[in-house]
């Protein structure tokens, strides 16, 4: 069984609909959604500021060693300002996209760039 839409959801209504009007409204909305369903997304203010962050933060840990969270935020200028969960979330997420390494050490997140996919 297929999974139930608003277009898809629309497209029965206006088969069962005998009033033209009517018919013409829920086909403009059909359109409508469908229209947005497919749209590419630009990236809003947040996620542009933040692949910014993710170029100080890289620069940063390219200088070699292995940071804290803390560490970077006292030693990348640039995300100096931003609260702790903001730049462990910007920095999980450089982790995800297998830019940055992330190694525990006595129960402590440490930071590292990842080097060609090779792990030290």
């Amino acid at each position: 069984m297929e999974k139930m839409t608003y277009v898809k959801a629309l497209e029965i209504a206006i088969a069962t609909v005998d009033n033209a009007e009517v018919k013409d409204k829920l086909t403009a909305l059909q359109t409508s959604i469908a229209k947005k369903n497919s749209a590419e997304r630009k990236p809003t203010a947040t996620q542009t500021a933040n692949e910014g962050f993710k170029v100080a933060i890289l620069d940063f840990l390219a200088e070699g060693g292995k940071y804290t969270i803390t560490d970077i935020m006292k030693g990348c200028t640039a995300v100096a300002e931003l609260s702790n969960q903001r730049v462990s979330a910007i920095v999980r997420q450089m982790v995800e996209g297998g830019t940055v390494v992330r190694e525990e050490i006595k129960r402590k997140a440490y930071f590292s760039v990842a080097i060609g996919g090779d792990e030290e």
